[in-house]
């Protein structure tokens, strides 16, 4: 909506969304590449912050993690203690690790769980050929309600796995080289998500003709729907970013306290403004002495006179 609506050409960017590739959704290796400068990722990011990449995290528009798993509603798995012994689809450590820790946090060997690595997984859930399978909140549940499918989600964010999930990102050299750059168009795509939850028909039109033409107006509306609850929060801003939850997460990936505060303060974006020159108190001083004999010398000339 940014974009539709010109806030990107009202501070002088021109902007080009890229579409993202299914087969290779993880867009860090284009940031890093310049192939692009801004970037929605997971919150793996920080680990490869960590891990030597120059990322820098600037927003995150969702608050919580969208990904859950999918059980039947005849299943006797309730919570995620139940998954002992279960069957489940394969999680990737890289984007969606609070999945696993969520289960290890209630003492399942998540190594000991069978991996179902057949194709056609929604198929084969509703076959029963396993028991839970990884979705995203607006994906798989929509599909299986269309088909009168009854399921449940059991979903990090309620026990205590709180994670950001699409996070704008740059690079440190972009914001290096070009602060202000960074910072318009920061600001002008947080006005396009506020666009977006204040106008949401609108928003889903846009959406379904120029991005996603293959999902209808009902689909699009479902997920904005579920999603503006994972977006908007009472208690937060949009994009809201705090140490204290980064903190959190750090130590949901395993990484080390003292490993996070060493990248804390390059990794969580905050706008400088540039740099201004700055004038000397002797230059101050000689100019005030310049403007101050102005009129005596010129009192002294026209006495001579």
């Amino acid at each position: 909506m940014a974009k539709q609506k010109g806030f990107y050409d009202e501070v002088g960017l021109d902007v080009t969304i890229k579409q993202a590739n299914p087969m290779k959704p993880d867009t860090f290796g284009s940031v890093v590449s310049g192939e692009a400068q801004f970037g929605v990722g997971h919150s793996g990011i920080l680990q490869q912050r960590v891990n030597g990449q120059p990322f820098v995290a600037m927003a995150a528009i969702l608050q919580f993690s969208p990904y859950c798993w999918m059980v039947k509603d005849t299943s006797d798995i309730f919570h995620p203690r139940d998954f002992v012994n279960k069957r489940i689809t394969s999680v990737s450590k890289k984007e969606n690790t609070e999945l696993l820790v969520m289960l290890k946090r209630s003492a399942v060997n998540v190594d000991k769980l069978k991996i179902y690595k057949g194709e056609d997984v929604s198929q084969a859930w509703i076959e029963n050929k396993f028991d839970a399978m990884q979705v995203y909140v607006t994906t798989e549940p929509y599909y299986m309600t269309q088909q009168g499918i009854a399921h449940r989600l059991i979903c990090p964010q309620r026990y205590g796995m709180d994670v950001y999930a699409d996070i704008l990102f740059t690079n440190e050299s972009m914001l290096k080289k070009n602060p202000q750059t960074v910072e318009k168009f920061y600001q002008a795509s947080l006005k396009g998500w506020r666009y977006a939850m204040m106008n949401m028909d609108e928003a889903i039109a846009v959406t379904q003709q120029k991005y996603a033409p293959s999902k209808s107006f009902h689909q699009l509306a479902f997920e904005a729907e579920v999603l503006k609850d994972y977006i908007t929060q009472p208690t937060t801003g949009l994009g809201h970013m705090s140490v204290a939850k980064w903190r959190l997460i750090a130590d949901l990936y395993g990484i080390q306290q003292n490993e996070f505060d060493e990248v804390k303060s390059h990794f969580i974006y905050k706008y400088q403004e540039p740099e201004k020159m700055q004038l000397s108190w002797m230059i101050i001083a000689a100019i005030l002495v310049s403007i101050f004999s102005i009129p005596l010398y010129l009192r002294l000339i026209f006495s001579k006179k």
